[in-house]
């Protein structure tokens, strides 16, 4: 018998975000909150030149200030 999230064609990972999602909306209000916090994610990048990390950037605020430019034009 195959594992019900490779049979459903997802990753392990992704099995993993859904059930904690899950989890996390059937709590109650106020631990659903504090939960609902601990698994928001902070993604930062750094662009490497020459053997130098440049600055550090919040990466949705990256994608955000590279998709406006194009959402003009849809």
């Amino acid at each position: 018998m195959a594992f019900a999230w490779k049979a459903a064609g997802i990753t392990y990972n992704r099995y993993l975000a859904v059930a904690a999602r899950v989890v996390r909306r059937s709590l109650k209000d106020d631990k659903r909150l504090q939960a609902e916090k601990r698994g928001e994610m902070d993604l930062r990048f750094a662009k490497w030149e020459n053997g130098k990390q440049g600055e550090s950037r919040n990466l949705a605020e990256a994608n955000e200030q590279a998709a406006q430019p194009h959402a003009g034009g849809q």
